[in-house]
């Protein structure tokens, strides 16, 4: 990676939560040169950015009075609330004019809640969630979705395209945040599917080195079988996310669906299944490892030699764009 000489936007940008996906999104902005302030509750996590060019805010009203945008990607909208409400928040030093960036994995009413908020002071609100796995997030080729008015947007699109690679305007704020949450909901409707696949192939005697190329070049594949597949059968599991947050995501998606009165029936049971697996085997086990309720009921151990431990992007950073919709002639 080489830092770009002309930053892609003058925005000065504030970045609290330096977490899994945080700290990788807050990395491409400090790497292309844009000027940016972090804040995480673990200042050791910060270290590396600020030894990096990045400043340090005390608070995240001190954040807010001193940048254009601020950005906040934490694990829960109740950590998000706190951040944005509590005396020293943001809301407490936000600037008319200025824009507040959601790029947590949240549920809607509670960012047109806060978004409100944002208003109120003269700010804009957009959220703006990311999809494509933590792999990707650290070569800025992550796709991003933004929920925003289009004016907001426009202004948003220089720092997006330089954190990610595909960008879409889904629409209204709140809409990106519905879409996050379908997009995670079927991702774990992919996990759990492939979880039962690779444990009946084992049982039914066949080698799971074939059995995933079997999977991969079928009608049967996915992203998430050309990613979590790979940690499962290395025997890592570590896909950069935990158990607890499949909970939180699927259970907003399952809200989702309530608010709008359609009767789900495979939802409340991928809920019911990572709850248990969450009770058995705890809250920041890597989700992957949901496998492992299989394995402890069959005895036998998914493993296969060749898989990566982790997943690494590949690809080189590529400039990021807006991708829009086909609506036809």
């Amino acid at each position: 990676m080489t830092t770009s000489q002309h930053p892609p936007t003058d925005l000065k940008v504030g970045f609290i939560g330096l977490g899994n996906v945080g700290g990788k999104l807050a990395g491409s902005l400090v790497r292309n040169g844009v000027e940016v302030m972090v804040r995480d509750l673990d200042r050791g996590a910060a270290q590396r950015f600020i030894d990096n060019g990045a400043g340090w805010a005390d608070s995240p009203a001190e954040m807010a009075a001193a940048c254009d945008v601020v950005i906040t990607c934490l694990p829960s909208p109740a950590a998000s609330a706190a951040v944005m409400e509590a005396d020293d928040g943001v809301l407490a030093g936000l600037r008319p004019d200025s824009i507040w960036a959601e790029m947590s994995t949240t549920d809607e009413s509670e960012v047109h809640r806060l978004g409100e908020l944002v208003r109120a002071l003269g700010a804009s609100p957009v959220d703006c969630p990311v999809s494509g796995g933590c792999h990707r997030a650290a070569t800025g080729n992550i796709a991003i979705f933004a929920g925003c008015e289009r004016e907001v947007f426009e202004r948003m699109l220089p720092i997006l395209t330089t954190m990610g690679h595909r960008i879409l305007h889904t629409g209204a704020l709140g809409s990106a945040s519905i879409l996050k949450v379908v997009t995670n909901y079927l991702a774990t409707a992919n996990l759990l599917s492939l979880a039962e696949a690779l444990v009946t192939s084992k049982a039914a005697g066949m080698d799971l080195n074939t059995t995933y190329e079997a999977i991969r070049i079928s009608s049967g594949n996915s992203f998430v079988h050309e990613t979590e597949s790979q940690v499962i059968l290395n025997g890592s599991r570590d896909i950069n996310f935990t158990m607890d947050l499949v909970v939180k995501d699927i259970s907003l998606f399952q809200s989702v669906a309530d608010r709008a009165g359609v009767p789900l029936e495979l939802s409340p049971l991928f809920v019911d299944i990572f709850e248990d697996a969450q009770a058995r085997y705890g809250a920041r086990e890597w989700s992957p490892n949901v496998i492992r309720r299989l394995e402890d009921a069959t005895g036998l151990e998914i493993l296969a030699p060749g898989f990566p431990a982790e997943m690494l992007d590949d690809e080189p950073e590529k400039p990021g764009y807006e991708v829009v919709p086909d609506r036809g002639p």
